[in-house]
């Protein structure tokens, strides 16, 4: 692992940037600055942006969102979501009846799927896109109702495979601890979002439009999270940019250092060619 490193120092090894969001470069509650600047200027040079990210929101929604915090046109060609990965499945499964299971903001991801909904017992499956108040809960306030759910055999489809997410100085739960805590009880789950392969379909069918070759040699992941992040680029044999600053960050209060990094990512089985404290140009 070679690290710190600044994009600027291997932006010509590769064509595109497949960039994470939460964690590299926004902190949950506001846009970081240094990222944003690092994104622009590699497209200035020529290179492709595309955001992967794992939130449940379609692209475009997230696109809205980020525009809406301040951030300007020039950072990004686009974005794929794991919302947009989970469409499909979603739609597929119409009319449902589907429970529910997360904040009413997330209430977008379900529009044109034809999906139903219904309480748990007239339930056919689970849709999960988060906790109800991420703020406050955690998944153990959600373990009775997913005993139920596992009981019923129900299986749960999660438009966000990750566990924990950056928000300001603090770590919150996604819906994919809910995915993790219902597989332990039984449950089987589906997911399309980071690591798994139909978000990176996703991600190479929007380069091509963009005029951008998906060749995996010259593409380059960015993002903050092993499992996710670090664990797809392996899966899809991509070369990585962890960033340590984001959902990793307790492990590095005393300053970045590269074999922490390298340790880190170990204990799951992965490694990633780069790593830095944060995305800067």
């Amino acid at each position: 692992m070679i690290g710190p490193v600044r994009l600027s120092a291997i932006a010509h090894d590769y064509d595109a940037l497949l960039c994470d969001v939460w964690g590299v470069i926004r902190d949950g509650r506001a846009l970081i600055p240094e990222a944003l600047d690092a994104l622009a200027r590699y497209r200035a040079q020529g290179g492709r942006v595309l955001l992967v990210s794992n939130s449940p929101r379609r692209s475009a929604s997230l696109l809205s969102l980020l525009s809406r915090m301040g951030a300007g046109p020039d950072a990004w060609d686009g974005a794929v979501t794991s919302g947009d990965a989970i469409f499909e499945e979603l739609a597929r499964r119409a009319p449902g009846p589907a429970y529910k299971l997360g904040p009413d903001f997330d209430d977008p991801l379900y529009e044109g799927t034809g999906l139903e909904f219904a309480p748990l017992a007239k339930a056919a499956f689970i849709s999960c896109t988060g906790l109800i108040d991420y703020e406050t809960e955690t998944p153990e306030d959600y373990r009775d109702l997913l005993s139920e759910a596992a009981l019923r055999r129900l299986p749960m489809v999660c438009a966000n495979p990750d566990v924990l997410v950056q928000v300001g100085d603090a770590l919150r739960y996604c819906a994919g601890a809910l995915a993790a805590l219902y597989e332990t009880l039984g449950g089987t789950v589906v997911m399309a979002g980071k690591p798994h392969p139909p978000i990176y379909d996703l991600a190479y069918r929007r380069l091509e439009a963009l005029g951008a070759a998906a060749d995996r040699s010259r593409l380059l992941a960015i993002g903050d999270g092993p499992q996710t992040d670090i664990a797809g680029a392996q899966g899809e044999d991509m070369d990585a940019l962890f960033i340590t600053g984001g959902v990793a960050g307790e492990r590095f209060t005393s300053g970045f250092n590269a074999q922490t990094a390298a340790a880190l990512l170990a204990e799951h089985g992965l490694s990633a060619r780069y790593a830095a404290p944060a995305l800067v140009w």
